[in-house]
């Protein structure tokens, strides 16, 4: 029975029958190259997805992804790693270069010649600030991408790695920033960018190893096949910089967690309030604003958060109080704290309105989309 059930979970997993190893090599160093026509479908796709960020219209950024050719050079790079191929390896990050520079030129002529300027581009400025949620999905998007590839009976996964990767959408930003000169949105897309690529690529090279494609033979070309401690020092340069990069991103995603933890386990203070918390990434160290109200806490209240925030590992210079609306005068506290707290909150409203109103104008764009088609249907001859 035991070896009945290990056969059984062993044919379950097993790779080996539904692979095509020979086909997915052909397929990865064919697909690496912009040339021609992919050239112009390249620029196509990124000019269809930076209208679908200046819009905010998911759906078009999803169709720019679905025809963009730009899995193929990061793959490639990956694959090279992974059978040593100095040529395939030397070609990919040629071929990588071309696809950025490409796709950037494209997408900030765009947006300097679109005479739609959003005040608040959500879309374009989600892919500004990587999080960890983004280097999971890369890595196990390029897991599916090379199973994809290697699989014998082909499907349509690599359409899917495409869309849940989102390649192109940060370099779209990367254009947007240019043409606007705000450098804080080139760098930030650009950074998600090469994160995403660089975990596709580790992704690739480790399922490489793992489906044992044959590593390139010695031959009279000495100069093909790269010798084991520069791939060593290859994916040194290549793994350092991203695991210090998922490890910052932990840190802030656990830092914001244990904030909201701490916030919520001590919103009363003695006779003040936390009424609002922001947490600032970009001091060194991190720290975490409380906005009170109320009355001014005493040194022992202080010391009962200090104490409560040490569980989470947050140190008492990370807490940063904001007393504006706090108040010792017993005849117009109450006032006060009122005015305070209406003010934050119109501030906040306001924000909240700028959000709202992009998702609106996303909907408007899918509603005229939707009684288009509706339409067509409509018209359509009987037969």
């Amino acid at each position: 029975m035991n070896g009945h059930i290990k056969r059984f979970l062993k044919s379950l997993v097993s790779l080996s029958d539904y692979v095509d190893l020979d086909g997915a090599n052909a397929s990865i160093r064919k697909n690496i190259y912009f040339r021609g026509p992919t050239v112009f479908i390249l620029a196509c796709a990124i000019i269809i997805a930076s209208v679908g960020l200046n819009v905010n219209s998911i759906p078009v950024i999803i169709g720019a992804m679905l025809i963009s050719p730009v899995m193929g050079p990061i793959l490639g790079f990956g694959f090279s790693l992974g059978v040593q191929d100095f040529h395939l390896l030397r070609d990919s990050l040629r071929n990588f270069a071309v696809m950025v520079v490409i796709s950037i030129m494209a997408s900030a002529l765009y947006y300097l010649l679109s005479p739609l300027n959003m005040e608040h581009p959500t879309e374009l400025l989600a892919r500004t600030n990587p999080t960890i949620y983004d280097v999971l999905i890369a890595l196990f998007g390029g897991f599916a991408g090379i199973l994809e590839i290697s699989r014998s009976e082909k499907g349509t996964v690599l359409s899917g790695v495409a869309i849940a990767t989102a390649l192109m959408p940060p370099l779209c930003t990367v254009g947007y920033g240019l043409s606007i000169l705000n450098w804080s949105y080139v760098l930030g897309a650009l950074y998600l960018f090469l994160i995403n690529s660089i975990f596709i690529a580790l992704a690739t090279f480790v399922m490489v190893k793992y489906l044992k494609f044959p590593v390139l033979k010695d031959s009279q070309d000495t100069h093909k096949r790269l010798s084991g401690w520069a791939v060593a020092v290859i994916l040194l340069i290549i793994i350092v910089p991203s695991v210090f990069s998922a490890v910052r991103m932990v840190k802030e995603s656990n830092l914001r967690r244990y904030a909201s933890e701490l916030v919520s386990s001590n919103k009363t203070l003695g006779r003040g309030f936390i009424y609002d918390y922001n947490v600032d990434m970009s001091s060194s160290p991190a720290s975490i604003e409380l906005f009170m109200a109320g009355e001014k806490l005493n040194d022992s209240d202080k010391e009962r958060l200090y104490s409560d925030a040490e569980r989470y590992g947050i140190t008492r210079s990370q807490i940063v109080f904001r007393e504006d609306a706090v108040t010792v005068r017993e005849d117009d506290s109450q006032k006060e704290l009122i005015q305070s707290i209406l003010d934050h909150s119109d501030r906040r409203q306001e924000k909240m309105s700028a959000t709202i109103k992009a998702l609106q104008d996303s909907i408007a764009v899918l509603n005229r989309e939707l009684d288009k088609l509706r339409k067509a249907a409509t018209e359509e001859p009987q037969e």
